[in-house]
């Protein structure tokens, strides 16, 4: 019998803060994963947390086992987001006001398949809608093909955001810095763009 799917909620504000010690959680335990290698504690998420508590029009969407939080997803208006983001498009000429731009979409391994990423699309999507914004995008980290460190079973969601309706943008481009496990110093890595325009 197939697992039922999960509880999707979608929050903003205030109603964030109960929930940051297991959404910190989360982000440092799917990120440790390949490909993002994160090496995250719990203060800094909190306060990276804090930003979409605080955002006028950010949103996060929580997947719920019961109660228990076991995945998120996060979006806010580009204009709010981080400057290295709203540079790359301004650099290729596109207006940042336009753009819903989606955070991090983190899920438990033991709870894939189960509808919730096609869920937190939707939801975010349907945010951006509400924000009147035009187009969505998200970033996501670029890994060497032929790295040692990726797992042989690994299988990357291209297919399952072209699926979705985004295109690849490879002119668009940022570079975030973040420590990997094992090391002592945070190391800058390149992130390339995904763009749903129009949404």
């Amino acid at each position: 019998m197939p697992a039922p799917p999960l509880r999707l909620e979608t929050l903003t504000g205030a109603a964030l803060r109960p929930l940051f010690p297991a959404l910190a959680g989360l982000r440092i335990a799917v990120f440790a994963e390949w490909p993002y290698l994160y090496a995250g504690d719990a203060a800094s998420e909190e306060e990276y947390l804090t930003a979409y508590a605080q955002g006028d029009g950010a949103a996060a969407v929580i997947a719920f086992d019961g109660e228990t939080p076991v995945g998120m997803a996060t979006c806010q208006p580009m204009a709010e987001t981080h400057a290295e983001v709203r540079s790359a498009f301004l650099k290729r000429g596109l207006d940042p006001a336009r753009f819903c731009y989606f955070g991090e979409s983190v899920l438990l391994r033991e709870y894939r398949g189960r509808g919730a990423g096609v869920g937190f699309f939707a939801a975010r999507e349907a945010h951006a809608r509400a924000l009147g914004l035009a187009a969505t995008c998200f970033c996501a980290v670029v890994r060497n093909a032929n790295d040692p460190r990726k797992p042989k079973d690994y299988v990357p969601l291209d297919a399952f955001w072209r699926k979705r309706g985004y295109t690849p943008r490879p002119d668009l481009s940022c570079v975030f810095r973040w420590r990997e496990p094992g090391d002592d110093r945070e190391t800058p890595h390149s992130l390339g763009f995904w763009l749903k325009d129009p949404l």
